[in-house]
């Protein structure tokens, strides 16, 4: 007797390029995008295989429904939108790509730098409303300047060799990185408290989890330099929002760059999206428009508080 070839569900926008790999295989694979909490769970009770970005959030409860589910892929780096443990206490692999949005959202960080740094969205909206203010949007420059990165994964060292071409001076805390592995890459390592008081901008790469969430909060910004600037192209929650609000308003945190929101998308009223000195862009760190096939090569996820 053939064996019913295995289902797998695409709850989230997947290149199809990246799925030709699983049709090949013999796969089963249907995308449905945009389903209710209810609609998913019916779903995954035919489905075998889960694949998904950062929309869907993998529940307990979701997981309740999937009976026959064996595997669930996320389609990118980190895997804090699925509960890891609920998954393993059903017997359910997670997997994740680690090397699929590497570059993408590197190069969005260094984007969001520049950016930062010389004010472009602000003089852009400035001048397209009519207006010719070259005094109000004086740049600073990156040569010399220190670029404090926490979290020294693949994307962070990305950040940190993009930056270092740009002159700037690498400055990182990972707990995980052994001092010899930096100063190959020709980064210093500092503690958390150093890389704070010292950076001249601060770019944070790790995972959101209950030892990371609000790691960039009011003792963070009360050690930091005056002036300083702050980039967030990791995780919504990363970064204390309100803290964040008070120091740009304090003058402390000349100022920020956010791809990421820990509500997404923000209320319209969120407080940030007020202020002049932040730059904000929809969650475009991961995307790209020619996708390279890692969205279906996924790695056995390898559990560790500092893997993005």
């Amino acid at each position: 007797m053939t064996e019913k070839p295995l289902r797998i569900l695409i709850a989230d926008d997947v290149s199809d390029s990246g799925l030709q790999p699983l049709r090949d295989a013999g796969f089963i694979v249907e995308k449905r995008t945009g389903l209710s909490r209810e609609q998913l769970r019916q779903e995954l009770s035919a489905s075998a295989g889960l694949i998904v970005r950062s929309e869907t959030k993998v529940t307990p409860h979701l997981l309740e429904a999937a009976n026959g589910l064996r595997v669930i892929g996320r389609a990118g780096v980190g895997v804090d939108n699925i509960d890891v443990a609920a998954a393993t206490a059903r017997g359910i692999v997670v997997m994740n790509a680690p090397d699929g949005n590497t570059i993408t959202t590197a190069e969005h960080t260094i984007a969001l730098l520049v950016a930062l740094a010389r004010r472009v969205p602000q003089a852009n909206s400035s001048l397209k409303s009519g207006k010719w203010e070259r005094k109000n949007f004086i740049g600073t420059e990156l040569l010399g300047k220190t670029l404090g990165i926490i979290g020294l994964g693949r994307i962070g060292r990305v950040v940190a060799d993009r930056a270092r071409a740009l002159g700037m001076k690498i400055l990182a805390y990972d707990p995980f990185v052994a001092p010899e592995q930096a100063r190959d890459l020709e980064i210093e390592t500092a503690s958390f408290e150093d890389v704070v008081m010292r950076s001249d901008f601060l770019t944070i790469h790790t995972p959101l989890t209950a030892e990371t969430r609000g790691i960039i909060g009011p003792d963070a910004f009360a050690k930091m330099k005056q002036g300083v600037r702050v980039i967030n192209c990791a995780r919504g929650g990363l970064v204390d929002e309100a803290a964040l609000y008070q120091a740009i308003k304090s003058g402390k945190v000349a100022g920020a760059a956010l791809d990421v929101f820990d509500q997404e998308p923000p209320p319209a009223d969120h407080p940030l999206l007020s202020l002049d000195e932040v730059i904000v862009t929809p969650h475009l760190g991961a995307s790209r428009l020619h996708r390279r096939r890692t969205d279906a090569r996924l790695s056995a996820h390898r559990r560790s508080a500092w893997c993005g």
